[in-house]
């Protein structure tokens, strides 16, 4: 799929333009992000999770212009990006199944133990 970018010049408004966004490649471009394919390939769902947790942690955009938002969502994308650019998603452990085997630990007093 070919994905123009974001003009706020344009008769869309970024929440319209970004509704055919289907793939990371996909927000990638319309951000404007560089990347290796490799990478996307590897880890495009990691990339996504990691993206809509840095969305969420960014408190509510929706009363900023358009093209503040775009600064903001391209931003926060290359960030998750390049998070696995610079490690890998077990070390990340941006999904569950990755941080289920964690050691747990729990502690027991000497009283718990004598009773």
């Amino acid at each position: 799929m070919t994905v123009q970018g974001f003009s706020p010049d344009s008769d869309l408004t970024l929440d319209e333009a970004m509704e055919d966004l289907v793939s990371a490649e996909d927000f990638l471009d319309f951000f404007g992000v560089p990347f290796d394919q490799t990478v996307v390939h590897i880890n495009r769902l990691h990339i996504m999770q990691r993206y809509h947790d840095y969305l969420s942690k960014s408190g509510d955009l929706d009363g900023h212009d358009d093209s503040v938002r775009q600064a903001v969502y391209r931003q926060l994308l290359s960030r998750a990006y390049q998070d696995f650019v610079d490690s890998d998603a077990q070390t990340e452990k941006v999904f569950k199944v990755f941080r289920m085997h964690e050691p747990q630990t729990t502690f027991v007093s000497i009283d718990q133990l004598l009773s």
